[in-house]
């Protein structure tokens, strides 16, 4: 299943290192999961079968990262799944460009929740406002650089924190600004955070995880969910994990097109990175996915 799918995404990647599916053909953040994707698989990222398409979607996210301020927009979103990206690269591919990128958009980062009112993010860099989803790219994108030895300040990791714990809801739910209205998805991002940031043992997580055990899974962005839930489950209990993992591979099983991906509403790309990362932990080579 996962050659099939890396096959399909190394088949249709645009020669500027895109891929092409509408309408989102040019935001960085699908290339982002898609490089993300293959990088996890573990094949080397120099020499190995899928080395070009590494190198050629890096180039894209290089490319459109602001020579000044190193963000990789048009949203704070495509920034930080960009950023995880270049994180997750750097090291392993040789391109002396991703420390140098991978410093100034920590910095973005870093700059942005320094203006923000609630000490978190939201749409664009300049945004006041919060929510735990755009947060959580942030947050992610932030803990892989800091595991890649890029210095990011533990304040800015606290107060991402305790942006999380003021949308917690008392049943272990995350809110989308607020504590309100928690669904599944934005408390698996939530899970994935505190695990990250190795707070397991706080009572945020644990509780988080129990509304994840006990909620069914919110199906607006399958793929999107598919991604957090895994990371979740893999990090709140192995047991469950594996049942978990068992039935995933069973539904993307019966999912997956003759020609390798996986559909969504923003594309077979999105669908397809989505779906494989979430298999992606059995492989655990990606220093994002390791316990």
């Amino acid at each position: 299943m996962y050659l099939k799918g890396l096959k399909f995404l190394a088949r249709t990647q645009a020669p500027a290192g895109n891929w092409p599916d509408q309408p989102r053909n040019t935001e960085p953040a699908l290339t982002a999961l898609a490089v993300i994707s293959i990088l996890a698989h573990g094949d080397d990222p120099n020499i190995g079968p899928y080395s070009k398409t590494v190198h050629q979607g890096l180039d894209f996210l290089l490319k459109n990262m602001d020579a000044k301020t190193g963000y990789i927009g048009p949203s704070m979103y495509n920034h930080g799944f960009s950023t995880l990206a270049l994180a997750e690269a750097y090291g392993a591919v040789n391109d002396p460009r991703l420390g140098p990128a991978l410093e100034k958009a920590v910095g973005l980062i870093v700059s942005a929740q320094a203006q923000n009112s609630r000490l978190a993010w939201r749409y664009s860099p300049e945004s006041t406002d919060a929510d735990t989803t755009v947060s959580g790219a942030q947050m992610v994108a932030l803990l892989a650089a800091r595991n890649a030895g890029i210095a990011v300040p533990e304040r800015v990791i606290q107060n991402g924190l305790s942006f999380f714990r003021s949308c917690q809801t008392p049943d272990g739910g995350m809110g989308y600004q607020t504590a309100s209205a928690p669904n599944s998805t934005r408390t698996a991002i939530a899970c994935v955070v505190f695990a990250l940031a190795k707070e397991k043992s706080a009572p945020e997580f644990k509780t988080a995880f129990q509304f994840v055990k006990s909620t069914p899974p919110d199906n607006q962005f399958p793929p999107y969910s598919l991604y957090y839930l895994s990371q979740a489950y893999f990090h709140g209990s192995p047991e469950l994990w594996q049942s978990w993992n068992r039935e995933n591979i069973r539904a993307l099983r019966a999912t997956q097109t003759a020609e390798g991906g996986w559909g969504s509403q923003y594309g077979p790309t999105f669908g397809t990175a989505g779906s494989l990362l979430s298999l992606a932990l059995n492989y655990r080579y990606l220093p994002i996915y390791e316990r």
